[in-house]
């Protein structure tokens, strides 16, 4: 890289810096009416940050504190840009975290702009290594990091949702069987969804355990039950919530429904297992075809075209 591109690079950099920092400054930022209001709309003091505890990763936290405002921005013209707030709040809803809508496009907008960090180092290594800068093709790496980076971070929240939902399908039937044990040995369901909570361990043990805290708390256990079901998009969980909430309101029996829906899921499990197993053994087949295959056939007429050659000469 030249020295004049040098500082062409370095000259842009730092206009960007001084244009940024005299924008987003006290006496140039626009307040917000929110802002204007909050003094005056809060009826309780904030408590104190010694009693909570921190919910947020590291980064995030950071983030926020020394790019506040410009992440704030980055955050909503995500959210006006991509939409689908609805979907989002389901997906969080999924996974029984705190994070608002909010705070996940505030993620969105530091994956961005570590993917933008990332292209533009790419972009300045090549760069380098070819002597010269190419504006069209490092400002479309940066927006290709930029976008990559938004839209994996909604990528990999689906992820999550997934390998929850994963985990609640495994642990489901045991969890099943155990609350059917404990009504058969005469237990009331909230009795047996406390002790099933009590002794297991996993993501529907905390999620019943979670409802039963809530039902606890003085919020009805049914309405407690019924937002575990509404947060999951599993069927076979939805149906097992439905029959604790039957066997609450009307005091039907709940054993042999609970072993029933237990022996579904199971059967649901062994019938995902072939279907993966059945992928599994055609993706096989292409190291076979396209790798193994030739490299026999090329062994096996290599001898022979060998001994053709050597005859036409």
């Amino acid at each position: 890289m030249s020295a004049g591109v040098l500082g062409i690079l370095l000259g842009l950099m730092a206009g960007v810096g001084l244009i940024l920092a005299v924008a987003y400054a006290p006496p140039f930022r626009s307040v917000r009416l929110v802002d204007r209001l909050a003094p005056y709309v809060h009826d309780t003091p904030p408590p104190s940050r010694l009693l909570g505890t921190a919910t947020e990763p590291g980064l995030l936290t950071a983030a926020r504190r020394v790019f506040g405002p410009v992440i704030g921005d980055g955050a909503r013209l995500v959210d006006r840009m991509l939409g689908g707030r609805v979907a989002v709040r389901r997906r969080l809803d999924a996974l029984a975290g705190a994070s608002t809508v909010e705070d996940f496009r505030v993620e969105q907008v530091v994956w961005g702009g570590l993917g933008l960090l990332g292209a533009a180092i790419v972009a300045t290594v090549g760069s380098v290594a070819a002597g010269g800068l190419n504006v069209l093709s490092a400002g479309l790496l940066c927006l290709a990091g930029l976008l990559g980076g938004v839209l994996g971070r909604d990528w990999w929240l689906t992820q999550q949702v997934q390998r929850r939902e994963e985990l609640l399908l495994a642990e489901f039937p045991v969890v099943a069987e155990l609350l059917a044990l404990a009504v058969t040995a005469g237990e009331s369901p909230t009795a047996a969804i406390a002790r099933v909570t009590r002794l297991s361990g996993g993501e529907l043990a905390r999620e019943l355990g979670a409802a039963l805290g809530r039902a606890r708390s003085g919020v009805p256990l049914m309405d407690a039950l019924q937002e575990v079901a509404d947060r999951t998009s599993l069927d076979p969980l939805a149906r097992f919530i439905d029959g604790l909430l039957v066997a609450i309101e009307r005091g039907t029996p709940l054993a042999e429904v609970l072993r029933a829906q237990a022996a579904d899921v199971r059967e649901a499990g062994k019938r995902r297992l072939l279907e993966a197993g059945g992928r599994k053994e055609i993706a096989m087949m292409v190291p076979v075809v396209f790798l193994v295959l030739p490299v026999t056939v090329l062994f096996a007429l290599f001898p022979g075209l060998i001994s053709i050659v050597s005859l036409a000469r």
